[in-house]
């Protein structure tokens, strides 16, 4: 949909507009789940955010402030760097979350503090080399 609301149309109107026209079109047509009841589910919203991510493969630690965030992807890190073939590809993602922990540092406090600092890049590549010479 590219088309702008008219100035001085209100919201609903234009809105209730765009639904019309796309029905017109045939765009309502056929969607999946048509005709179904919404399934019931258990607790509120964030629950049901939850479950989607879960459904759809997401990781529910975006869910997390930083502070909870990070120490989780940080204990999952050897796991994920093993899937790694390159030691460029490593450096790369060890510097991404080297950022994100800075700026978890920087930026105002969500949740608990965050009581870690940036990864040590060549120590995280000797270890990687280790367990690579292993395998």
């Amino acid at each position: 949909m590219t088309d702008r609301k008219p100035p001085g149309m209100p919201v609903e109107h234009w809105v209730d507009r765009q639904i019309r026209l796309a029905q017109e079109r045939g765009e309502m047509d056929n969607l999946p789940g048509a005709g179904k009841p919404l399934p019931k589910r258990q607790g509120g919203a964030v629950e049901w955010v939850l479950q989607k991510l879960r459904d759809e493969n997401h990781d529910t630690s975006v869910l997390l402030p930083p502070s909870l965030a990070i120490p989780k992807e940080v204990a999952a890190l050897p796991e994920r760097l093993a899937k790694l073939r390159d030691e460029r590809e490593v450096r790369t993602s060890v510097a991404d979350l080297n950022k994100r922990i800075l700026a978890a540092h920087r930026g105002p406090q969500v949740g608990p503090p965050l009581r870690m600092g940036p990864l040590d890049v060549e120590e995280v590549i000797r270890e990687w080399r280790a367990n690579r010479a292993q395998s």
